[in-house]
């Protein structure tokens, strides 16, 4: 018997067929059978607590069905607020990490310019050191010398020391700010990862679209099944209690049954829908065959009536689930905005983090770059001392070669004087033995002095002389 064809379903012909033997015998038996019906549809009436639990899980499933609604409109309301708020948050990050990437850049620069100019001055130190210093510029029985002992690297040394000390405080500075930038995504990760569904949360539950406006059309559809069987099944207790009550000795016969048959069942206080007025035999024969026919399909009616509430119960336990997860989401997405108010907190520090290091890094960069022109000042300084180091050698050379020449027109000169000497004394001599003889002793009293006789001697000292040079 079903909700919609309790009254047509088909009576095997060896079933509940009512006997057909002598008239005391088939009335009793006849009667006999009518109460086991009555009694099989009396317990068939239990499935209004069935009915009436569907009934329940449909009012449940509406108002969860309400509920979902109102937690999914919130939450992509919360949703896409935080989502809004990560974005801006993430594009401050990237501008944090931009002033880092900035900073490493421009450091690693100054490094390398570093570098280059320590490479430069260490090359020009040791070539001060490798150079030595010619002997015959030094005093007597002075230790050999390099040019490097004639500079002062202190200036240098401090230099380098002022430099590692703006390194230091550039890397600290550094340190910091990525402590912070990984703080900052640490923070931003944590909130990205709130709005995550949870791993053990089923992906129908994750679905876009709510899965229980279909469960709720299902549960109605099995409701409303339900209570048509549970009409049908009341219809045929109804009717065999009419049958019963239409049937010789049916109030008599019903006392004499067990008491275990007949448990709860009370003939005249139930039935209330059950027909009193006389009936015909043809209209008792009708009523006794669509009795015997419902009667066979009362277990099937309860059966399935029990399985839609066991689907129904499937899907009120679906249902309950996905409110359940959805109440979970909500939840976590209020969490969430804790936590965005936890970096809402920390984000002025993280800014202030950014802004102290462009300024420290700025104040150090300028130190630096200061220091580094120094630097490259006293390697120019130590090239001078290399390039007029070989002038000077050269100047050497050449004051040796003009020495040379004063020397040898020196030499020339006193050659050339010694020769007129030698010609004024002799022409003294023959114009005294011509002429002497005639005039007096007393007329001049050069008459007889010898000629006048040069020397050349050099006037400076004798250091100023141009030393010798090792050959090298």
């Amino acid at each position: 018997m079903s909700a919609s064809s309790e009254s047509d379903r088909a009576l095997p012909s060896d079933s509940a067929s009512l006997p057909q033997d002598g008239p005391a015998s088939a009335s009793d038996s006849s009667l006999e059978k009518l109460v086991e019906f009555l009694v099989a549809a009396k317990r068939s009436l239990s499935s209004t607590d069935h009915v009436w639990r569907a009934n329940e899980i449909v009012t449940s499933a509406r108002a969860s069905l309400e509920k979902s609604v109102i937690l999914g409109a919130r939450t992509v309301y919360l949703r896409r607020g935080l989502e809004t708020q990560v974005q801006f948050l993430c594009q401050i990050k990237d501008g944090v990490v931009h002033v880092a990437r900035v900073g490493q850049t421009e450091f690693e620069a100054v490094l390398r310019d570093l570098d280059a100019a320590d490479a430069r001055v260490r090359s020009t130190l040791t070539q001060l050191t490798s150079t030595r210093v010619d002997p015959s510029f030094r005093p007597p029985h002075e230790e050999r010398k390099s040019l490097h002992d004639f500079v002062d690297e202190e200036g240098v040394e401090v230099l380098k020391a002022g430099i590692r000390t703006s390194i230091d405080q550039t890397q600290t500075a550094q340190r910091e700010l990525a402590g912070s930038i990984k703080a900052f995504g640490d923070q931003i990760k944590a909130l990205k990862t709130a709005l995550v569904p949870k791993a053990n949360a089923s992906p129908d539950h994750q679905d876009s679209d709510s899965p229980i406006p279909p469960m709720l059309r299902s549960m109605e559809e099995h409701a409303k099944e339900m209570a048509d069987g549970l009409e049908s099944l009341v219809r045929h207790y109804d009717l065999c209690v009419t049958a019963i009550k239409h049937t010789e000795d049916g109030g008599t016969a019903t006392q004499n049954l067990s008491a275990d048959l007949l448990e709860g069942l009370e003939i005249s206080k139930t039935g209330e829908g059950a027909s009193t007025e006389p009936i015909s035999d043809t209209e008792k024969k009708d009523m006794l065959d669509v009795l015997v026919k419902d009667a066979a399909d009362v277990e099937d009616v309860v059966m399935e009536i029990r399985d839609r509430l066991s689907d129904m119960e499937s899907q009120s336990d679906y249902v309950i689930a996905h409110v359940d997860y959805l109440s979970q989401v909500y939840a976590d997405t209020t969490a969430a905005f804790g936590l965005l108010e936890d970096v809402g907190r920390t984000l002025p520090e993280y800014l202030a983090h950014s802004h102290e290091f462009q300024a420290r890094w700025e104040e150090e960069k300028s130190k630096i770059v200061e220091q580094l022109a120094d630097l490259d000042a006293f390697t120019d300084t130590y090239d001078g001392f290399l390039r007029a180091y070989d002038g000077l050698v050269v100047e050497v050379g050449r004051r040796k070669d003009v020495q040379k020449k004063m020397e040898a027109v020196a030499r020339d000169a006193v050659k050339k004087l010694d020769q007129l000497y030698q010609d004024d004394l002799a022409a003294r001599e023959a114009f005294r033995r011509d002429e002497g003889r005639f005039l007096p002793s007393d007329i001049w009293s050069g008459l007889m002095d010898p000629p006048l006789r040069l020397q050349i001697t050099p006037i400076s000292q004798e250091n100023s002389k141009a030393p010798y040079l090792e050959p090298k």
